[in-house]
Parts: structure tokens; C-alpha cells; sequence
């Protein structure tokens, strides 16, 4: 079965995280599933044009939904907090037709274009779990990582609000988990993995934002974890970026769930760009 998706690359992967975009391509390449960028895309958001005016942000996204529909794709996000957002979008539009019909007169009348109800959006890990399967990518593992103890860091996004989630068990998800285990490497859990990296409130509340993101590092390196796993690049950005200024001696590499699979793949650091990190691959990490 062929697996081609609409993807939504979102705003950080084009930016300061485009490690990921190059780890998704690479990964994606070598397991054979297509990506179609959408270029035309904007941005999702992020919950801030909300708060200023919730009709406009869902006109925003409802186009988006609308160009994957014309082409006729699923849509494939690697970034969970444009996941949220997104599903926030498409769980409210459907659940109310009336609201949909005036979000999809205004987007008419702006693009000549209407949102039909029939994309499904989902991240990347949802696909590769859903879609492509855990026993296929357990065959394209050329390089098990039996040396590697990971820690998972879910991110606010894909787990709250309930009703906006995909994952079979907000409250105690293992999705990212078994993927990691498919890696053959160790997933290792810890208190702080379902908390928030602080991110939302970095420019408001420094020392929080950094406080929050240094008990996640600190609780997965107390649990035995090598590297903490992302699926959300706001939330590495807080995790590596401010790492230094947190903590030095935490010393942890936080590494997105694709760099992982590529690792497993038989892909080099230089290949998905980990050398770009501000905390650079150590321990078990850098023996790979």
C-alpha cells in the first residue's frame, strides 16, 4: 500500500528546528512514505491569533484542511503543538455545522475555497504507528539500539485538552513508548514526561519556562535516560537551546523522534543534523 500525505511542516521546522525538517524527509525517504509539502499552507497559529479572534484562526486552518482536501491527502504534522491546534480546529468545526457554515462562508468568499470535513490529521508518530506499522519499521531497523535508555517527553499538545487528543490514553500514553522500543531501545519512564517544557511562557516568565524544562531534563536523567525524545520542536527548542542556561552539568541531548528512527535506520548525527544541536550527542548517544 502506498502511504502519501499532505505535509504540514509548521512554522519551526522551516526555522529554527530544520533538523527536523531534514530528519522527516530522510526518514520518510527511506521507509517509502511521500510527502507533499503544502507551500501554500499558513501558519497554524499556535493558540495566539485565538485569543484575539477565534473565528479567524479556524478560517486560517479550515483553508488549510481545504488545500489537503483538493489534493486529495491526509494530512501528516511533525510538529504536536499544530497538531492541537489543528484538531482543536477540526473537533469544533464538526461538531458544529452551523459554525462550520460560517466559517466556510467567509473562507469562500476570501479563497473560493470550502473546508468539506473529510481530511484526517495526524503526527507523524500517529502514522508511523497507524498507517505503516511497528513490525514493518522493526524490519527496517538496521542499526538496534540496544545501547540507548530513551525517555519520552509527550508535550502539552497531544495530551490536553482530552477531547482534542489522539492518543488512546492521555492520562498515561505509551505510543511514543513502543516506538521506541520498535528501535530497539529502552524507553524509560519518569514523573516529569507528561508535564509541560515551558515553553508557552518563555517570553512572559524566563526563569518558570526554563524551571519547567530543567525538572523534565533533571527527572529523566535521574530515571536512566541517555537522551530525552520530542515530537514537538517548541518543545526541544526549551529542552536543548536553553539547556546551558538551565543547568550545564545536565549535559542531556534531546533528540526528535524522527533523528531517533533515523539513528535506527543506519543514518549518520552529520546526516540528521544533531551536530546542530546546542547540546551536542553524548554518552550512548554519540557511540552510535
Amino acid at each position: 500500500m502506498s502511504l502519501k500525505y499532505a505535509l504540514f511542516t509548521g512554522c519551526v521546522a522551516k526555522g529554527a528546528g530544520r533538523e527536523l525538517m531534514t530528519a522527516t524527509e530522510l526518514v520518510c525517504r527511506k521507509l517509502g512514505i511521500e510527502l507533499v509539502e503544502m507551500t501554500d499552507a499558513a501558519c497554524c497559529g499556535a493558540g495566539v491569533i485565538s485569543e484575539d479572534n477565534e473565528m479567524v484562526a479556524d478560517i486560517i486552518n479550515a483553508r488549510t484542511f481545504a488545500l489537503a482536501e483538493e489534493r486529495g491527502l491526509d494530512i501528516m504534522n511533525i510538529c504536536i503543538t499544530c497538531q492541537g491546534v489543528h484538531r482543536k480546529c477540526q473537533v469544533k468545526l464538526s461538531s458544529n455545522p452551523d459554525y462550520m457554515s460560517r466559517v466556510n462562508a467567509a473562507l469562500k468568499e476570501q479563497t473560493g475555497r470550502e473546508y468539506k470535513g473529510t481530511v484526517k490529521i495526524r503526527h507523524f508518530g500517529k502514522i508511523l504507528l497507524e498507517d505503516y506499522g511497528l513490525d514493518k519499521l522493526r524490519q527496517a531497523v538496521t542499526k538496534p539500539l540496544s545501547n540507548i535508555n530513551a525517555g519520552a517527553f509527550y508535550g502539552c499538545y497531544a495530551l490536553r485538552p482530552h477531547e482534542y487528543s489522539d492518543l488512546e490514553n492521555p492520562d498515561d500514553p505509551d505510543e511514543m513508548e513502543r516506538i521506541i522500543e520498535a528501535l530497539g531501545a529502552k524507553p524509560v519512564k519518569y514523573p516529569e514526561r507528561l508535564k509541560c517544557c515551558g515553553f508557552p511562557i518563555l517570553m512572559m516568565n524566563k526563569r518558570n519556562s526554563m524551571a519547567l524544562s530543567g525538572n523534565a531534563i533533571k527527572s529523566a536523567k535521574d530515571a536512566g535516560s541517555d537522551c530525552v525524545i520530542t515530537q514537538c520542536p517548541l518543545c526541544h527548542l526549551n529542552m536543548d537551546a536553553y539547556q546551558p542556561e538551565i543547568d550545564p552539568d545536565l549535559n542531556m541531548p534531546i533528540v526528535h523522534i524522527q533523528q531517533l528512527i533515523g539513528l535506527a535506520l543506519g543514518m549518520s548525527h552529520d546526516d540528521l543534523k544533531m551536530n546542530t544541536h546546542i547540546v551536542r550527542p553524548t554518552g550512548a548517544v554519540a557511540s552510535i
